[in-house]
């Protein structure tokens, strides 16, 4: 007999949520986890004044309805994105502030290409089949080419080229000649289009919830008590008819069946026996993550907003690509995150660590003014270098992968069951995704083994 019901591996939110709903269920769970933390790609940190920064993956938005569900289940509350004032774009060294999602002061010609290349995603995007995008009567076209290839076809203001490359290749944190235009468009999709992706008010950055990420993390922890094991990354994942047995260097478990919930390029370093199926092994290899640095800069108080600006900022090519305004739900202390993706990031990981604050710091005091040039405190996190993480914030595919490989995302190997935010048909990406992604894998092995169990 197996040692539990089900292992979970990986505790994100989607490993987190699928060990949760199976506990609940009245199954026994082993949920073991690679790093010291939970969290995955998300990482709350409280700081010395009692107030907290997130690492990682911070916002939520309308339409995320299983992150809300979460939210509601352990009572934490939720504040809206500060938004008021205006934005700032930074195009050949000028700045331009701005009301709304398009900076329409740069130029007329540029703006209005901006508009007619998010005009033509848009339209796009609604064509994508979501549950199996690789059917899209136009995906082995789309599928052939990446988003760069697109952009420089479809845009013909290089300022228009560079702002959408900004916008539409960050979130992949790669460059957009590595990412195929099939993906981006079924990604955005999944999330209602590239408004919601790229708005702050009723898009992917409304809201965030009261003491960050980890104010829901942790008490899903608290509650599988014993049934969460870190710091035991998985190497070894046998299966046959009977049963799974999942191995670390210091703990085996035996169970009926395994959800691995970890990024696609970390489950390819898992060794499998027998071994994984051609399409999808060649899926885990074909599908890594990317290059993002996530800098929280603190001071004594958000002194942008009373100049004006809202705090977000964009710089195409900058070491400080974008600002947000990062404040918790008191307004104090003020917190600007600086989030710098793809070529861009791997250029600043490069820097020395003294290099790279004296460049992001002087980002802001040119945007922001002389009081930017003095922090409370610097806090980075360079998601490229978590072992556990192949990089941030999502995985992609690149080209010809997810019409080869794209129905191997969320099809059982036998025993072996897979979550994570990138199987998720809805919000694919977001940590919605990843919720989504384990309560479908929680309620999939769970199937199974009523089924298995029924009378012949």
């Amino acid at each position: 007999m197996p040692d539990v019901d089900f292992c979970v591996v990986g505790a994100g939110f989607a490993g987190l949520t699928a060990a949760l709903r199976l506990q609940q269920a009245g199954r026994s769970v082993v949920l073991m986890e690679a790093r010291d933390r939970v969290g995955g790609r998300t990482y709350t940190e409280n700081l010395p004044d009692g107030s907290w920064i997130d690492r990682g993956a911070a916002w939520i938005g309308p339409g995320q309805d299983r992150i809300y569900g979460l939210l509601n289940e352990f009572d934490v509350p939720t504040y809206k994105q500060y938004v008021d004032g205006e934005s700032m774009m930074i195009i050949d060294g000028k700045q331009h502030r701005y009301a709304g999602t398009i900076p329409w002061t740069i130029s007329p010609w540029a703006t209005t290409n901006l508009g007619v290349g998010l005009l033509k995603v848009r339209q796009m995007c609604r064509s994508i089949p979501l549950e199996a995008p690789w059917t899209a009567r136009k995906a082995v076209e789309w599928d052939q080419i990446s988003l760069a290839a697109w952009i420089d076809q479809n845009l013909w203001s290089q300022q228009a080229r560079d702002m959408l490359d900004m916008a539409l290749a960050g979130p992949y944190t790669s460059a957009a000649s590595e990412v195929s235009l099939l993906w981006v468009l079924y990604q955005m999709a999944s999330g209602g289009g590239p408004d919601f992706v790229v708005s702050n008010k009723d898009g992917s950055q409304d809201a965030r919830p009261v003491g960050g990420m980890g104010a829901i993390y942790r008490p899903m922890a608290a509650e599988l008590g014993d049934a969460l094991q870190l710091s035991q990354p998985v190497r070894r994942i046998a299966h046959d008819d009977d049963a799974v047995t999942v191995c670390s260097d210091e703990l085996r478990v035996r169970a009926r069946r395994v959800i691995v919930a970890v990024p696609l390029a970390i489950a390819s370093q898992i060794s499998y026996e027998p071994m994984l199926p051609v399409d999808r092994s060649f899926l885990q290899q074909r599908m890594p993550g990317g290059a993002i640095v996530k800098i929280s800069v603190v001071y004594d108080e958000p002194f942008w907003r009373a100049d004006g600006l809202s705090g977000q900022s964009a710089a195409p090519g900058s070491l400080a690509t974008l600002t947000i305004d990062a404040c918790t739900d008191t307004g104090a202390p003020g917190v600007l995150c600086v989030i710098t993706e793809g070529p861009t990031a791997r250029r600043l990981g490069q820097l020395e660590e003294s290099a790279r604050k004296a460049a992001v710091v002087g980002e802001l005091v040119d945007r922001f003014g002389e009081r930017a040039g003095s922090p409370v405190s610097y806090h980075e996190q360079n998601w490229a270098l978590e072992r556990y993480s192949g990089g941030g914030m999502i995985s992609h595919a690149p080209t010809g992968v997810l019409t080869q490989f794209g129905p191997a995302l969320r099809q059982p190997c036998g025993r072996i069951h897979w979550a994570g935010t990138e199987s998720s048909a809805v919000m694919c990406g977001w940590v919605d995704g990843a919720v989504r992604s384990g309560e479908r894998a929680a309620a999939e092995v769970l199937a199974c083994e009523t089924a298995s169990s029924a009378p012949a």
